[in-house]
Parts: C-alpha cells; sequence; structure tokens
C-alpha cells in the first residue's frame, strides 16, 4: 500500500524557516519525480517546485524562487522542501507529490502558517 505522510508544518513568524518531510512507503521511490504543491481555502492548488528522480534537475514557482530549496533522499524514500525567509503569503496547506508515467500519488497535507 503506497502512503505519503508529510511533517514539519507549523506556525512560523514572517522571515523563518521550515523544513517540510515527505515520508514515502510501498513504492520504489527512486521511479518518481517529487514535487511540492501548496492550497490556500477558496483557492486552486498550486505549484511550488519539483525535482526529478535523481535530483539532477529542479524547478520551482516564481514567488519562491531564492527561498525555498526542494531536495530528496532516495535512500530514505524522502522528499524534503526547505523554506526558508517565509512571508505571510506563503500560509497554505503544503501537499507532497509523486508522479511516473503510470501512477500519481499524494500526501494528506501539512499547515504551514506564516504569522507575527
Amino acid at each position: 500500500q503506497v502512503q505519503l505522510v508529510e511533517s514539519g508544518g507549523g506556525l512560523v513568524q514572517p522571515g523563518g524557516s521550515l523544513r517540510l518531510s515527505c515520508a514515502a512507503s510501498g513504492m520504489i521511490f527512486s521511479f518518481y519525480t517529487g514535487a511540492w504543491y501548496r492550497q490556500v481555502p477558496g483557492k486552486e492548488r498550486e505549484f511550488v517546485a519539483a525535482i526529478s528522480w535523481n535530483g539532477g534537475s529542479r524547478n520551482y514557482t516564481d514567488s519562491v524562487k531564492g527561498r525555498f530549496t526542494i531536495s530528496r533522499d532516495n535512500v530514505k524514500s524522502t522528499l524534503y522542501l526547505q523554506m526558508n525567509s517565509l512571508k505571510p503569503e506563503d500560509t497554505a496547506v503544503y501537499y507532497c507529490n509523486v508522479r511516473s508515467t503510470l501512477h500519481e500519488y499524494w500526501g494528506q497535507g501539512t499547515q504551514v502558517t506564516v504569522s507575527s
């Protein structure tokens, strides 16, 4: 059974940092590209960052470039999102996503709130 379990969300002040983790099980993690999305109430889920199966290629939405870093550890079957210089507009539920040519899976989401 495939599972993606996210952790690391919480409340942080503007300018602070958080690291999200997404632990995968029930799959060969290195077969999948990884990504993070986020969603606020009343809006569509939006792309944040993605990473290729071996970490050799990464891309980011413009609003997080230079502040967020996506990474992965294929030995630990875990996807990460390091978020620095957080802004109130980064407040959202963050979801991890893994995708292959045949399958796509989502985590349950973790809340990130940036507020003073």
